[in-house]
């Protein structure tokens, strides 16, 4: 019997492989292993990773599961290299079924500094038979639950993001019975698992979530690294509980795939990681992991201001009429970007007609480009809205096309919401796709892309594919190889990435996209919510949060928009040039301050005083610190209610003289004070709807 033990980045990761050359892995976490907690007749549960393919038997109890998988209990120890590359060290376990002769290997890249891992299978056919995979683990891992002396039905907690349209982020913390996983045996058939289906990756939840150990104030955290379908599951077995990451399978998503001799498949990439603390602390981490898997840009170190003329403002329906006033608005009150958002390529109604992307003559009698060319006037780089995954079922384009453009099933073109899905494995899209960037790049001079996505098409397609969520998932990929060529090419250019707002919030997207679409929320108050949420899913430079003064509002109207961006990434809009202009000092005093406290925001960490922000919660707060730094930026909400006080505790300042003062509006309303013994601030705020936007140092002695 040997071990492979490695102590990383405050990771500590043991494999045992036993005479029989069977891999188990017994411990990753945050803390070393301790020996006693794992019983010799349990370490057979331990699997480095399940595979099931088709023909295959499957073993014990698993009931909808995916672990007892074969040839997954049958592959045997063939190698492993523990190496150092430009990122941190690098683990790579081989295995091989010496029934099939299909080869895999477990990848486990650390990251320098970072408790935080990422890892993915990679499948190889050396026999001499094809293998239909059924599911394929990119992580596994059992005993959970092992440290600690209580029971895991009162120390685990699982916390998992809700999320949906205009209702993005609801995270909730469960106990494992409340989701019905109780600890009365070894081994259920119970499973606790998210999945997601379809090109939307985050239409119900966003493929992350924490499971913290409220007994030994550890915790480990997950999210899934892929733009289409994909799942993860925990389930108990050896008395222990198991977490199985992965993307699409067969079961749960419509996947399958054959590997015929020769051929390769290799699994969506998942991150994982552990660290002393609870909620905070592994979004900490896991911040601190985005940033290190990001595409280099400039836009996340300079985090220009946006103006988009869509939300509460121009609802996709542009002209130079209404947008001249706008661009001069914007203008003066500081934004950097200008974005023309839908509606600018078609005279009318154009939902069920895109495609084409050519400028609208009766919207723009001058042309497109004397408009792009006033924003660049301004002294402001022009944008344009674009949705170059679908085409319309009336789009002009159709004419050049053909079936192998679109996503099939049952030999009929999917349509979701009257348009079809372009398929970007076709070389003839792609090539569409290139020209349409091209043109709004190098003929009208645009550098911001707000790129939409309006559709779910979902379990995929037939065409060239073992299985429709086999197209979706080659379609996936081929959708994030287009992006790297066009950053490639034009490396200054910003695209945003968004899906009617957050419905693609993950990290195939976002290791490229700078900056995301939190949500298409119409309601400035409930916004609140979900932008103070918005760093658990995404670092704080990446997530563009709407901010939309009202005609009609008043001061604190627009103060409430304004904090909703003000610690995240101002996508500024709203009939900026018909407030009253004591309302617009109040815009460009939010945007002043902002530009004069950005630089932190790309190297800062969020924390929550309240707790993660319901929709249901009178109060909503967020705070930001650069680690290191003597400064914290605090956002609070009073979103409704009669209680004009909140107390917010602020641990890490307990016991600090602290210099606090009103840095976002300076001459409204509002009172504090600082309990410096209990470390609690105690914040007044005028009726609901109001917010404010809190600097707080540390009184240098």
């Amino acid at each position: 019997m040997s071990r492979i033990a490695i102590r990383e980045n405050g990771l500590h990761l043991v494999l045992e492989v036993t005479q029989e050359q069977d891999v188990r892995l017994l411990h990753f976490g945050a803390n070393a292993l301790d020996e006693a907690r794992i019983r010799e007749e349990r370490k057979p549960g331990f699997r480095l990773m399940e595979l099931q393919l088709t023909g295959e038997d499957r073993d014990e109890y698993h009931g909808r599961t995916h672990r007892a998988s074969y040839p997954g209990l049958r592959m045997v120890y063939a190698g492993h290299t523990n190496g150092r590359n430009e990122f941190g060290r690098k683990l790579e376990v081989a295995l091989r079924d010496p029934k099939t002769g299909l080869e895999a290997v477990q990848h486990v890249q650390f990251y320098d500094g970072v408790q935080t891992v990422r890892a993915w299978v990679e499948l190889f056919n050396a026999g001499s038979a094809a293998v239909g995979v059924e599911y394929v683990s990119s992580f596994a891992l059992t005993g959970l639950d092992k440290e600690g002396g209580q029971d895991r039905d009162d120390k685990m907690v699982l916390s998992i993001p809700h999320t949906g349209w205009q209702s993005e982020l609801q995270w909730r913390a469960y106990r494992l019975p409340e989701l019905g996983l109780s600890h009365l045996t070894d081994r259920s058939s119970k499973r606790i698992t998210c999945s997601n289906t379809g090109s939307w990756s985050a239409a119900e939840h966003i493929p992350m979530a924490v499971l913290e150990n409220r007994e030994t104030n550890t915790s480990l955290f997950w999210q899934i690294e892929h733009n289409g379908s994909w799942h993860w599951e925990i389930f108990d077995q050896v008395d222990q509980l198991t977490l199985l990451l992965s993307g699409p399978t067969e079961h749960d998503n419509h996947w399958w795939v054959s590997l015929a001799p020769g051929e390769r498949f290799v699994s969506v990439p998942v991150a994982v990681g552990a660290t002393h603390g609870g909620f905070e602390a592994a979004i900490g981490q896991l911040t601190a992991y985005r940033r290190r898997i990001r595409r280099p840009n400039a836009d996340n170190r300079e985090l220009r201001i946006i103006f988009n003329d869509y939300m509460n403002c121009l609802w996709g329906s542009p002209t130079t009429e209404k947008l001249l006033p706008l661009i001069d608005a914007a203008a003066e009150a500081g934004c950097e970007y200008f974005c023309i958002d839908a509606g600018w390529y078609a005279p009318g109604e154009w939902w069920d007609g895109v495609g084409e992307w050519l400028p609208s003559s009766e919207r723009f009698p001058e042309g497109i480009k004397y408009v792009l060319d006033y924003i660049r006037g301004k002294g402001m780089v022009p944008g344009l809205w674009l949705e170059l995954e679908v085409m319309g079922i009336n789009s002009p384009k159709l004419a050049d096309t053909d079936d192998s453009w679109f996503f099939l099933r049952h030999g009929k073109r999917v349509m979701d919401r009257s348009r079809y899905q372009l398929d970007y494995r076709n070389p003839k899209v792609v090539a569409h796709a290139d020209e349409v960037i091209r043109r709004l790049v190098e003929d009208y001079g645009v550098g911001y892309i707000k790129m939409d996505y309006n559709i779910n098409a979902g379990i995929g397609t037939e065409a060239a594919a073992d299985s429709f969520g086999d197209g979706l998932l080659q379609h996936n990929r081929a959708y994030l190889a287009w992006l790297d060529r066009i950053f490639a090419r034009y490396p200054e250019l910003v695209i945003e990435n968004c899906s009617s707002g957050g419905m693609r919030m993950d990290y195939a997207m976002l290791s490229r996209h700078s900056i995301q679409s939190t949500s298409d929320q119409e309601n400035y108050v409930n916004y609140a919510a979900i932008a103070a949420a918005s760093p658990s899913a995404l670092t704080p430079e990446q997530s563009a949060i709407w901010s939309y003064p009202l005609r009609e509002g008043d001061d604190e109207e627009v103060v409430f928009n304004m904090v909703n961006a003000l610690l995240l990434r101002v996508h500024q809009s709203g009939h900026l040039a018909e407030l009253s202009p004591r309302r617009r000092v109040l815009v460009k005093e939010a945007l002043d301050y902002y530009k004069a406290i950005r630089a932190d925001i790309p190297e800062a960490l969020p924390f929550w005083p309240l707790g993660l922000p319901k929709q249901q919660d009178d109060w909503v707060s967020l705070g930001l610190q650069r680690p290191g730094s003597d400064t914290v930026y605090l956002a609070v909400w009073r979103t409704r209610g009669e209680t004009s006080s909140q107390i917010l505790p602020l641990s890490k300042l307990q016991g600090e003289t602290l210099d606090i003062r009103c840095a976002y509006p300076q001459d409204l309303d509002c009172a504090w004070s600082w309990d410096s013994a209990a470390g609690q601030l105690t914040v007044t705020l005028p009726p609901a709807p109001s917010a404010r936007l809190f600097e707080i140092r540390r009184r240098k002695p």
